[in-house]
């Protein structure tokens, strides 16, 4: 069980309760400065090794930001599975809740729909979840929460619930694990405290709490471990702390008892662990396997089938293509949120004239096209450039539109020594498809859409336009080319995750999509048929130019600079993988050190550059007093 339990005489009463208790007036004060969080990244204890499943990693859930979003609706259904599982769910009356630092500087502006912190716990405390949860009815749902002062704890148990009375923002104050905590407590009708425990939201849609702080997305996917292969559980209990149960909470009889004695170390470990780029190319030398079987074999570790990893991997890619299609195809001109920011993915599309999706610029045809979660299942079914028909093809002239006849206007004087440039049109197809995909993943993130953590929703959008890009214009084997290019890339975002973070509010823009450059890079390195040595180096260079990015989103929206970011960070991605393959293993950074750069400079950055919006393009970009904030 992960709930870390406080509790009053009322619930100290039942005997069991066989949990780590421990007074509530016993917390742990909150630092009183946003500026000391920086110290728990140089702190924190590492975990045994970085291997993590990869289904954790890349994770489906909704926009527009995992650690504000996602991770809070986790950490609300954990906390009503618990006290389910402890059967005081029917004794609630009243449950508070408390918001600190990032969650909180970024949140209250967006209190109506924009970040989704309080949408998303409430929903998790009704026991919706990221995955399943139905994007569209976010919004109708929390309003009903906000008219009706009612929430349906657990979808059963329906309680009175006064927004304004029962959430605190704490901005200016920050727990000391990090910098993304929530604490929730439930009281019964007398006001007496049933239980409470504290959250924090880590980054990539993890939730962590004080005393679980490795396999996090366990307490949220596998809440019975009697079910769980204990191999998600072993890295938890490497840690010197006491366990948060005595073997008698844990349902008796099950095949993976954590505590179970009989349980050895090699049974509760993962075949290949490693826990750094070096150790991990000295295994893949040593087993002569590439990263991406590497990581395979982990993962049947796990628990999975092959058949299960397949089918998951394909899964994931899906979600990720029907995102890219639903970004291309949007009907509503603008994003959500005061900023009214205008959609570009689907005007960029249209510019690009031709279409991967049906009826996005292309007349019904019978050629082969790769439709949303599709894959082609033969090289001849990949779309190429579209051929002139003949050596003059005859443009057509839209006769009805005086404009679109009309010379483009030069800037400049034509009396001048130094005439101007004449006007010009740069089409590199398969560079443009890369940003228009990019920025379509990360429109419907911004609006609060389905989403892949790839690996958090902020940075969604370059893996999945790296992918799209091997697939359109480089890949004869779509199917293998999504398995070795994900799995590749989960290995390096463990690494991060290990090593440094993937939290912007730890480390600000470079732990987001920095990583997720770095990651998309090795990827692409990975399906270009380079050596392991070669992958980590592609990883390396696309970390190494993000170093020090800052995030500092204007008026907390993951829209400016957010969403053109993610454009330059693929096309970064890329260029990163041919330096890289263009080196032949000649380099001078590795990424392990590149890794240890990030953590430090992530230590030493100022915290308004850590997802607070209280500096950068936050403070200079000024919005109309006149438009309101919610």
């Amino acid at each position: 069980m992960s709930l870390l339990f406080r509790q009053r005489s009322l619930v100290s009463r039942c005997s069991n309760l066989s949990f780590f208790l421990r007074p509530f007036a016993s917390a742990r004060p909150a630092l009183s400065k946003l500026e000391r969080v920086s110290e728990n990244l140089q702190e924190r204890q590492l975990p045994e090794h970085a291997v993590i499943s990869t289904f954790d990693l890349f994770s489906i859930g909704v926009g527009p930001s995992s650690s504000h979003t996602v991770g809070p609706m986790r950490a609300g259904k954990i906390f009503i599975t618990d006290l389910k599982e402890l059967n005081v769910l029917a004794k609630v009356a009243t449950v508070k809740i408390n918001l600190y630092g990032s969650l909180a500087a970024t949140g209250r502006r967006q209190l109506r729909s924009i970040h989704h912190t309080p949408q998303a716990i409430l929903l998790g405390l009704e026991g919706s979840d990221p995955e399943t949860i139905i994007p569209t009815t976010i919004e109708s749902r929390y309003n009903n929460i906000l008219t009706d002062k009612s929430l349906l704890l657990g979808g059963d148990h329906r309680i009175h619930y006064d927004m304004d009375r029962d959430m605190l923002w704490r901005w200016d104050q920050v727990l000391p694990t990090h910098p993304n905590g929530m604490r929730f407590s439930a009281f019964d009708e007398d006001g007496n405290l049933l239980a409470t425990n504290e959250y924090y939201s880590v980054g990539g849609g993890f939730v962590v709490n004080e005393k679980t702080k490795v396999d996090e997305n366990l307490f949220y996917k596998g809440v019975d471990k009697s079910v769980v292969p204990p191999a998600r559980l072993h890295q938890m209990h490497s840690l010197t702390e006491p366990s948060l149960s005595s073997p008698s909470s844990e349902p008796s009889g099950g095949p993976f008892t954590p505590h179970d004695e009989s349980i050895s170390n090699d049974e509760a470990s993962p075949p290949y662990p490693f826990e750094s780029g070096n150790s991990l190319l000295a295994l893949t030398q040593k087993h002569n396997m590439t990263i991406a079987q590497i990581v395979y074999d982990n993962e049947k570790s796990f628990g999975y089938l092959d058949e299960d990893i397949h089918q998951k991997i394909l899964r994931i890619w899906s979600v990720m293509d029907e995102c890219i299609q639903t970004g291309v195809t949007a009907k509503v001109p603008t994003l959500p949120g005061r900023l009214g920011l205008r959609r570009r993915a689907p005007i960029l599309y249209r510019r690009l004239m031709r279409g991967f999706y049906p009826g996005v610029m292309s007349p019904p045809s019978n050629d082969p096209k790769i439709e949303a979660g599709s894959l082609p299942t033969a090289p001849g079914d990949l779309i190429d450039a579209p051929e002139s028909e003949g050596e003059n093809p005859v443009r057509s002239v839209n006769t009805a539109n005086p404009s679109a006849k009309r010379a483009p206007r030069v800037v400049g004087a034509f009396d001048h020594p130094l005439l101007p440039e004449p006007p010009r049109k740069t089409m590199i197809p398969a560079v443009d498809f890369l940003s228009c995909y990019a920025i379509a993943v990360n429109e419907v993130n911004a609006s609060g859409g389905r989403i892949v953590t790839s690996p958090t929703n902020g940075a969604a959008g370059v893996i999945p336009a790296v992918l799209k890009y091997i697939i359109e214009f480089i890949s004869d084997d779509p199917e293998k080319s999504v398995m070795t290019f994900l799995l590749t890339a989960s290995a390096i975002g463990m690494l991060f995750k290990r090593g440094s973070t993937i939290s912007a509010a730890e480390g600000g823009c470079q732990a987001e999509v920095g990583v997720a450059c770095s990651m998309a890079a090795g990827g692409f390195a990975a399906c270009m048929v380079s050596s392991p040595e070669t992958v980590l180096q592609a990883a390396e260079i696309g970390i190494e130019h993000n170093l020090g990015l800052t995030c500092d989103p204007i008026d907390g929206l993951v829209q400016v600079p957010c969403i053109s970011e993610k454009s330059f960070l693929a096309v970064k991605a890329v260029t990163a993988a041919q330096l890289s393959l263009a080196s032949h293993g000649v380099y001078s950074v590795t990424l392990d050190e590149a890794i240890e750069a990030m953590r430090l400079t992530a230590s030493d950055m100022s915290v308004k550059y850590k997802e607070t919006s209280l500096s950068g393009l936050a403070t200079t970009v000024k919005i109309p007093l006149t438009v309101p904030a919610w």
